[in-house]
C-alpha cells in the first residue's frame, strides 16, 4: 500500500522537523516547507493527499494558501493555529479547510485528526454505495445527487465537493425531512466520537448551503439542521 503524501507547511524549525519525524515513524511520507509560496509550489509538485497548514506562515498566509489549494483541489486541508481563537477557526473553514488542529498538540492526536480526514471519502463512498442500493439518484429540488457517479448537480450544473462536503450531503440526504444535530454530524462525518467544536459543522453547513441553495438546509434553533425534502 502506497504510503500517505503529507504536505506540511510550517515556519517553525523545531516543530516543522518535530512533527516530520512523528508523521514518519506512523508511516506517512511527508513534504515539508517553511513558508506558503513554497507550499503551494510543492503542492502543484507532489500532489498530496493531505496538506496541513499553519495559519501564521511567510509569504503567503495558510488561509490565503488553503483558498489557493481549494480553487484547484478537493484534497483534505487540516489548519494549524497557536490559537482557538473563533476569528482564526472560522476563516480557516471558510477558506476550505476540512477541519483545524489548536498548537501546541499532540503528535498522536494529530495523525488521528489526518486519518479521521481522510476516512471521510472511504465513508462517503460506502454511504453513497448504501443509497445507491436503495435506489438511483436523489432529488431535492433543483438540485440532484448519484450516489454512483460521487456527483451533485443544481440546475443540471455540476456542483464541485469536497469530500467532507459530500460526505455532509449523504449525510443529510439519507434522511430528509429529519433533524440532525451538530453532535451527531461530527459523529458522523467527523469521526468525533467524544464530541468536539460544532463551529467546524456550522460552517461546512454554510459552504454547502452556497453550494447547493440556502434555502436547501434548514436550521431548526436549539436542535441542529435538517435537508428539506
Amino acid at each position: 500500500m502506497a504510503e500517505t503524501h503529507v504536505l506540511f507547511v510550517e515556519d517553525d524549525d523545531v516543530i516543522r522537523e518535530a512533527t516530520t519525524l512523528a508523521l514518519e515513524r506512523d508511516g506517512f511520507k511527508v513534504t515539508a516547507v517553511p513558508e506558503g509560496l513554497a507550499g503551494l509550489q510543492a503542492f502543484r509538485a507532489e500532489q498530496p493527499d493531505i496538506a496541513l497548514l499553519d495559519v501564521m506562515v511567510p509569504g503567503l498566509d495558510g488561509v490565503s494558501l488553503c483558498r489557493r489549494i481549494r480553487d484547484e483541489s478537493t484534497v483534505p486541508v487540516i489548519m494549524l493555529s497557536a490559537r482557538a481563537d473563533a476569528i482564526d477557526v472560522v476563516l480557516g473553514l471558510e477558506a476550505g479547510a476540512d477541519d483545524y488542529v489548536t498548537k501546541p498538540f499532540d503528535g498522536a492526536v494529530l495523525t488521528a485528526r489526518i486519518r479521521a480526514v481522510l476516512r471521510r471519502f472511504g465513508q462517503a463512498t460506502a454511504a453513497a454505495a448504501e443509497q445507491k442500493e436503495e435506489g438511483g439518484v436523489l432529488s431535492f429540488g433543483d438540485v440532484e445527487l448519484d450516489p454512483d457517479a460521487m456527483e451533485v448537480r443544481r440546475g443540471g450544473e455540476p456542483v464541485a465537493l469536497t469530500p467532507t462536503e459530500m460526505r455532509l450531503l449523504l449525510e443529510f440526504s439519507a434522511a430528509p425531512g429529519t433533524v440532525l444535530s451538530r453532535d451527531r454530524l461530527l459523529e458522523r462525518v467527523w469521526d468525533y466520537g467524544w464530541g468536539g467544536d460544532t463551529r467546524v459543522v456550522d460552517v461546512h453547513v454554510q459552504r454547502l448551503r452556497a453550494k447547493i441553495g440556502q434555502d436547501r438546509i434548514e436550521t431548526v434553533r436549539g436542535f441542529g439542521y435538517k435537508l428539506k425534502a
